[in-house]
């Protein structure tokens, strides 16, 4: 009889420890599968992340102290000149290829119908004269027709000029307006490369109403 107890007292006791050992096992597989669904979540939020295109930044320029954004930037000083098209008076387009085998300066402007942007194409135009195998092309958002009027009118001959009005210029260079009076044409701005398109110089005029510095794009050059 007492024989028979012990067995009894084992047995329950064994029975016991299998049930604890179940239970605890089940707390176990639910924390893993816990675990295993953050890693997961984790995972598809990285995803998420790298796959969501990086918005450009916004550059302010102004225009009688209002300001005006331009998407995107200029080219930096040591990088090649981002591929783009121009269209020059004869209605003929002219890109990177173009341009190869020469220096370039770009002067950039709103408009060749306002005072300032007048002056910058009478001032490069003197300048232009001293500078050995270097084009300066004045381009604006303008029809090539009033660009070729103005040059004529006013004896320029130093410069070329370039219409940006049906290429991506304005958005390769980072210099389209979004705002203002002047939205959808271009910001005033200087760009000076080598003859292997590397570029030597660029200035953002931050006021649209006043000259870019004549100096410093002539001065890369040397």
């Amino acid at each position: 009889m007492a024989a028979k107890k012990k067995s009894k007292k084992v047995a329950k006791k064994a029975t016991k420890k299998s049930v604890k050992k179940k239970t605890a096992k089940k707390p176990a597989k639910k924390s893993a599968k816990k675990a295993s669904k953050k890693k997961t979540a984790k995972k598809s939020v990285k995803k998420a992340a790298k796959k969501s295109p990086a918005k450009k930044k916004a550059t302010t320029v102004t225009l009688g102290g209002n300001p005006a954004n331009l998407i995107g930037s200029l080219p930096v000083k040591g990088a090649s000149l981002p591929k783009f098209e121009l269209t020059t008076g004869k209605l003929q387009e002219i890109n990177n290829n173009s341009l190869k085998g020469k220096r370039i300066i770009f002067n950039i402007f709103p408009s060749i119908d306002t005072p300032t942007c007048a002056t910058s194409t009478r001032t490069f135009n003197e300048l232009a004269a001293s500078l050995d195998n270097t084009e300066v092309y004045c381009v604006s958002a303008d029809l090539p027709f009033a660009q070729g009027r103005f040059c004529g009118a006013e004896g320029i001959s130093n410069v070329k000029t370039a219409s940006s009005f049906r290429t991506n210029f304005g958005s390769a260079f980072g210099l389209t307006l979004m705002g203002g009076v002047l939205k959808g044409i271009l910001a005033r701005a200087v760009v000076v490369a080598d003859e292997k398109g590397k570029v030597l110089h660029t200035e953002l005029v931050s006021e649209i109403a006043n000259e870019p510095n004549y100096v410093a794009a002539i001065n890369s050059l040397r």
